[in-house]
């Protein structure tokens, strides 16, 4: 489905019953929301599941590639306001948590719960806002697809890129496909995002906090700072698992993602 918002073309889809309670997934740089598809099986026959593809992504419109966090959390307040959804569920992992966090740090009335995957609260370094420059420098020397082929070995364990081959040509597949405008501009916007973790203490919201335990991008112990400073959050260290949790360790993942919302629904009824 295509929605306009904000002047920009978004793809989305749109999952279960319009009467089941909303949670919608935002994907991490530099993928699309296919990689919630085992997710998006787990949940779609009890929950209304959005998944979309955040501009410059996916089958989501380009456009000049000026982009920033703000401009991705603009884009999900609208999309939300195009799909009538007053409140929902929102999961994010690695950028697609930058985004949520942001949101809930903007417009916490829009969110019933928060779970963050694989991400951080934290602003660039100035060793990260380097590396992301250098990024940028060979994606337009060499390719979107030499690029591709260094980020995978970045976000997979090793086990996976030896065994799990199917799971790594799919990213590949859509890593490769990406505009490089897209990717560019999407590296200009993380490395110039705010930080949000002086706000974690304010988010009373439930959250749910996953992440691979060998995680490099985003490690374990980003997101235990992040769960001792969120009031109402869990954190559950995925073993097997890289930067692509949901992924690598489907199982657990749901299982953990299943249990949160399964609590939330007995909190709330």
């Amino acid at each position: 489905m295509k929605a306009i918002i904000n002047d920009a073309e978004l793809h989305y889809e749109d999952f279960g019953r319009q009467t089941a309670t909303p949670v919608v997934l935002i994907h991490g740089f530099p993928f699309s929301h296919a990689m919630w598809q085992p997710q998006i099986e787990l949940l779609k026959s009890k929950y209304r599941v959005i998944a979309y593809d955040v501009r410059g992504h996916g089958n989501s419109e380009v456009g000049d590639g000026q982009y920033l966090i703000e401009f991705f959390v603009d884009d999900l307040i609208g999309l939300l306001d195009h799909l009538k959804i007053e409140k929902t569920i929102l999961c994010g992992l690695s950028m697609g948590g930058y985004t949520a966090l942001r949101a809930v740090e903007r417009n916490p009335e829009r969110f019933h719960a928060l779970i963050l995957c694989d991400t951080s609260s934290e602003a660039d370094t100035n060793e990260g806002k380097l590396r992301r420059s250098s990024t940028i420098k060979v994606v337009k020397r060499d390719g979107v697809k030499a690029f591709a082929e260094t980020f995978l070995k970045a976000v997979f364990t090793s086990e996976s890129l030896e065994n799990r081959v199917d799971i790594v040509q799919f990213i590949r597949d859509i890593i490769g496909s990406a505009s490089p405008i897209g990717i560019c501009g999407t590296l200009l916007a993380l490395a110039g995002r705010t930080e949000t973790t002086s706000s974690l203490p304010t988010m009373k919201l439930p959250t749910l906090i996953l992440v691979g335990e060998l995680d490099k991008l985003t490690p374990p112990s980003i997101s235990q700072m992040m769960h001792s400073k969120l009031p109402n959050s869990e954190l559950h260290i995925l073993p097997r698992a890289a930067h692509l949790s949901n992924l690598e360790n489907p199982e657990e993942f749901n299982t953990h993602l299943l249990n949160f919302l399964n609590k939330l629904e007995e909190r709330d009824t």
